[in-house]
């Protein structure tokens, strides 16, 4: 099981927007800079991230972007969900899933538990838990992310 490279790179992105919180807003040539991801892939993050409730648009002169809720507020889970949607780790536990052995299947009435202990597993790190897990003073972080 491994996340797609734009679900990575969002973790990535919103972790760094993080440490931006205690400041006015940020913008995506800052993050693709800060985190040497290209600046068309965070533009494009930012915008499915936007959509998803967990960064806010700043208008006018100096715009950017902010969270939009505090760092403590957003998960992993959330990040991953608004990058690949519902985490389901099989195909038929998605709605328009197709199974060639749904017949037959044992295992089928299970992946909703066992895809609820993933969630739970991702929603348990939140963005201040990934900003403390870097070399920065907790201190000066934690000021930077109550948002």
């Amino acid at each position: 099981m491994r996340l797609s490279s734009m679900a990575d790179y969002a973790v990535v992105a919103m972790r760094a927007a993080a440490l931006h919180c205690g400041g006015d807003r940020t913008n995506a040539s800052e993050i693709a800079e800060e985190t040497g991801l290209p600046l068309p892939t965070v533009q494009k993050l930012v915008s499915k991230l936007g959509a998803a409730g967990l960064l806010r648009s700043v208008r006018g002169a100096g715009g950017g972007f902010r969270l939009a809720r505090p760092a403590a507020a957003i998960t992993v889970a959330d990040i991953v969900e608004a990058i690949e949607g519902p985490i389901a780790l099989t195909q038929c536990c998605e709605e328009d899933g197709d199974c060639a052995i749904e017949l037959r299947c044992g295992a089928r009435a299970h992946w909703p538990q066992v895809n609820r202990a993933i969630r739970g597993a991702l929603s348990g790190i939140t963005l201040v838990d990934l900003a403390h897990s870097q070399a920065e003073p907790v201190a000066q972080v934690s000021e930077g992310i109550t948002a």
